[in-house]
């Protein structure tokens, strides 16, 4: 009988290793296998919306999320302002405050303009000095024009932007699913401090 049962715990214990290595090798699995989800949808090809008006699109916009980047360190209550140039581009003014909402002004200027070929005019190049130029993709787009979300084919940059300071925490939770919808990393996105709205 004794001989019986330490078999049976033998045999239980072995079992439950194999179990545990299974259920090991199973997360790893699942890990991997996300992994390599998100990596597919960060190779396909970046959506932009369908259309854009760009007359509706001119004014200013509040950055209210943004992937941080050197050129944009210690910015706050950003803005990027878009009008008309004689020569059919479009001027481009980006202002913030430089440590803190009270901080000094910095203002750096752009031009932009439509990519050639491209009808939907959402595939946009801005050049701060010549000769360089950078991609400026609307990939997602308010019917009303009250908030865009501008990316990089690269998803290496990603703009949250809205005609006022601040957005609905709600609104902003369904961006953040969108976004992930075209193979960004949302846990990147810096929150961009704000005045309150008035």
């Amino acid at each position: 009988m004794m001989l019986s049962s330490r078999i049976a715990i033998r045999h239980w214990r072995r079992g439950f290793g194999v179990h545990r290595q299974l259920s090991a090798a199973c997360i790893v699995c699942l890990v991997v296998f996300a992994a390599c989800a998100h990596a597919d949808t960060a190779r396909v090809p970046l959506r932009t919306v369908p259309a854009v008006d760009l007359n509706r699109y001119l004014g200013t916009w509040y950055e209210i999320a943004s992937y941080p980047q050197r050129f944009q360190r210690n910015c706050t209550g950003t803005t990027a302002t878009y009008s008309h140039r004689e020569d059919g581009r479009i001027r481009v003014v980006n202002v913030c405050r430089d440590g803190g909402l009270g901080g000094p002004s910095r203002q750096a200027e752009a031009v932009a303009w439509v990519v050639e070929g491209e009808p939907s005019n959402a595939k946009l190049r801005v050049q701060f000095f010549w000769p360089f130029s950078g991609d400026y993709w609307i990939i997602e787009l308010d019917g009303e024009y009250r908030y865009a979300v501008v990316g990089h084919p690269s998803r290496e940059y990603l703009w949250i932007l809205a005609r006022t300071p601040q957005i609905d925490p709600a609104l902003y939770a369904d961006l953040i699913r969108r976004i992930e919808a075209h193979g960004y990393d949302a846990s990147r996105l810096q929150r961009t401090l704000q005045p309150a709205e008035r």
